[in-house]
């Protein structure tokens, strides 16, 4: 139907989009101070990126990733997360010939076939910040401490951060033989997707939401009880500076998250209601899976839409539409071109204003400037034009007065 939007789309207007841009000037406002700066990347990319960056065995890549051949028989896919695009971009533009780290955010559309809910859309937005070049604990720490300010600022309260260390390749061969033994004796508990992913990504089960896979795992070996030396003491260094800095967090062993690039590092802010408002971590061998170099990094993605709906939980809200601070009438087909001259100087004077375009009656546009909530109407016509006088009048008190054409944009610059 030409008339209904895709499933899992929406339109944005109104007060939603008045709150979107909201958030997304005060994420950018905050990225300002932490000195991150700002970097678009396309809204499609060359498949293989997804697939050796996200991972072949992960939901996205085999079930979420809108693909398709262009005219020149290539297989593109629009972009399901920010951070693969990045990663490119890294490699690219030689940004690693540059003092590092390199400290970049990004506010973009991300596409995901799968079921719409809550706060989860097929066509979503996120906001992300990624570091390369550091491979200390604070690179992590800065990113928590960035989402615990956004929070902060955007009034949010019930986020409650959680980490897991899911350590290197190396210690991960050893967790995975461990998880292997153990979910061979509980295979008949498994559903037909993890079934299939014990061969080709074991650790991929633990972030698995059926309820039977659920109760398997819920005693399965822990990653952090396998971590190599260097994975267990990074663990235990970026827990002492959360300690330091009065940042609570609980150890959560079964974020494992959803992509193959994260090692080491995983976390997720989540609501009271268990849902995921945004997650992160470690991914040290990102750039080396699609370019050879060895480059360390960490990340972030939060979607836009699941901060809305934290902010609906709380009862939040952040904007409400604006209204003209004047309503100007039109009296006259003789007064149109001097009543829009005014509307004009008054709007580059930063004054919201609103006028006819239909041709109204006077009752009627009165009615409307009442609907649309002006806080004052003037009428002017060929008489007022003459005389140099109009009746201003305050809709919320009824009262009015006389006023100068002259000086009506100096009378709400005032006012403002």
């Amino acid at each position: 139907m030409l008339t209904k939007a895709p499933r899992g789309t929406k339109d944005w207007y109104g007060l939603d989009i008045i709150i979107k841009r909201k958030i997304e000037d005060t994420f950018r406002d905050l990225m300002h101070y932490y000195h991150v700066k700002e970097m678009e990347t396309p809204v499609f990319e060359h498949t293989e990126l997804f697939l050796r960056g996200v991972g072949e065995t992960t939901d996205v890549v085999q079930k979420e990733m809108y693909t398709f051949m262009d005219k020149g028989n290539r297989s593109i896919t629009l972009k399901p997360e920010g951070t693969a695009g990045f990663a490119r971009s890294f490699v690219e533009n030689h940004m690693y010939a540059n003092p590092q780290p390199t400290k970049l955010f990004y506010i973009t559309p991300a596409f995901r076939y799968e079921k719409p809910q809550a706060g989860r859309f097929r066509q979503h937005h996120q906001a992300g910040l990624e570091i390369f070049g550091s491979s200390e604990p604070i690179a992590e720490v800065e990113l928590i401490s960035v989402l615990r300010r956004l929070f902060q600022i955007l009034g949010i309260k019930n986020a409650q951060l959680h980490i897991n260390s899911i350590g290197c390749s190396k210690c991960r061969q050893e967790y995975n033989k461990a998880l292997m033994t153990y979910l061979k004796k509980h295979e008949d508990g498994l559903c037909e997707t993890c079934k299939e992913r014990m061969e080709k990504n074991p650790l991929r089960i633990l972030d698995c939401k059926n309820p039977s896979c659920r109760k398997v795992i819920k005693d399965a070996p822990r990653t952090i009880d396998y971590l190599c030396e260097e994975c267990q003491q990074h663990f235990e260094a970026l827990k002492q500076m959360l300690d330091t800095l009065n940042i609570p967090y609980v150890v959560d062993t079964n974020i494992v998250r959803g992509l193959d690039y994260y090692t080491k590092t995983v976390f997720e802010f989540i609501d009271a209601d268990g849902v995921t408002i945004c997650g992160g971590g470690r991914y040290d061998n990102l750039i080396n899976e699609i370019s050879g170099k060895e480059v360390p990094a960490v990340g972030f993605g939060c979607g836009l839409e699941r901060l809305m709906l934290a902010l609906t939980k709380e009862g939040i809200t952040l904007a409400e539409e604006s209204v003209p601070d004047i309503y100007i009438g039109i009296l006259g087909a003789g007064a149109t071109a001097q009543a829009y001259e005014l509307v004009t100087e008054l709007r580059h004077n930063q004054i919201i204003v609103e006028t006819d375009y239909l041709g109204r009656s006077v009752k009627a546009q009165m009615k409307y400037a009442n609907k649309i909530g002006a806080k004052y109407t003037v009428i002017i016509g060929e008489n007022e034009i003459a005389e140099n006088e109009v009746q201003l009048k305050n809709m919320e008190t009824g009262e009015t007065n006389k006023i100068s054409l002259n000086e009506l944009v100096n009378y709400f610059k005032q006012l403002n």
